[in-house]
């Protein structure tokens, strides 16, 4: 009998029950009935299972705690709570005639963003499984994600929805329900193409910053004191920021790599990976 272990394991559980609540919970208002604060604290829950997803690996790296039933456990955890509340958050905040043209694009919207989130997951358990056998392949999957992680697609899909909803955003450019329901359904298709692309975005594990320890702290500090600021009065424009910076980033470092980087070695890595990983 393999051997399970408790204490990751109750970490994902924990995310995974966020993702569950926060369906579960928006399931009961009516279509259309979403307000900036049902999605705002919808978005803390997301942010929250994103936290135990991030922790509940580290906590099985530093334990020598990895198992197969972790890695299947956390991916169906991520499945619900950032494949699938993210979709169900956005048909729960427009509110649209059943059976309509505009209705059959949201939800077909969601149901790709869905799809190929758990696609994500599903190449990503394949690569983990092998890079287990294959120590040599371990080092560049520490530098970069091959397609968007689902947690970022997640966090990038609620901020936008919630951007929009927010007093922010409307103070100076109101939306109809028309415009913002044809934006949202392009933008869950959007992500859900990233995902399932091969298009490479860095890890945070990967990051490195050649400037001294000491002042790296001050500025981590001066900068930590903004965010903060932020996120208790302008949290959905900051939301927004840091979601779609992080994609961002992944296509300016795709372009620097294309016109200028394609000989430095940094930059190496964020090619879009043309190889076929779908082998029988």
């Amino acid at each position: 009998m393999k051997q399970v272990y408790l204490i990751p394991n109750m970490i994902t559980a924990f995310g995974l029950a966020c993702g569950l609540f926060v369906i579960f919970k928006v399931n009961m208002i009516e279509p259309g009935l979403g307000t900036y604060d049902m999605v705002q604290k919808a978005a803390l829950l997301i942010l929250l299972a994103a936290l135990a997803d991030f922790i509940d690996g580290a906590v099985a790296r530093a334990f020598h705690a990895n198992s197969d039933f972790g890695i299947h456990f956390d991916s169906m955890a991520d499945a619900i709570s950032f494949g699938v509340a993210p979709s169900v958050i956005l048909l729960k905040t427009l509110s649209l005639e059943q059976g309509s043209l505009l209705s059959f694009c949201a939800a077909g919207g969601a149901m790709i963003f869905s799809l190929c989130g758990i696609l994500r997951l599903v190449r990503f358990n394949l690569k983990t499984l092998e890079a287990k056998k294959n120590i040599t392949i371990t080092g560049p999957q520490k530098k970069h994600f091959t397609g968007l992680p689902i947690p970022a697609a997640a966090a990038a899909s609620i901020s936008i929805n919630l951007f929009f909803l927010s007093p922010f955003f409307n103070d100076y450019l109101a939306i109809s329900n028309f415009g913002r329901a044809i934006t949202l359904s392009a933008v869950n298709i959007f992500l859900g193409y990233l995902m399932v692309s091969r298009w490479m975005f860095p890890a945070l594990k990967g990051l490195h910053f050649r400037i001294p320890s000491f002042y790296l702290a001050i500025l981590s500090g001066v900068a930590a004191i903004f965010v903060l600021y932020g996120i208790f009065y302008y949290f959905s424009l900051v939301f927004f920021v840091f979601s779609w910076g992080y994609i961002s980033i992944a296509f300016l470092i795709a372009i620097i790599r294309s016109i200028i980087g394609k000989k430095l070695k940094n930059f190496e890595d964020y090619d879009p990976d043309d190889d076929d990983d779908d082998e029988d």
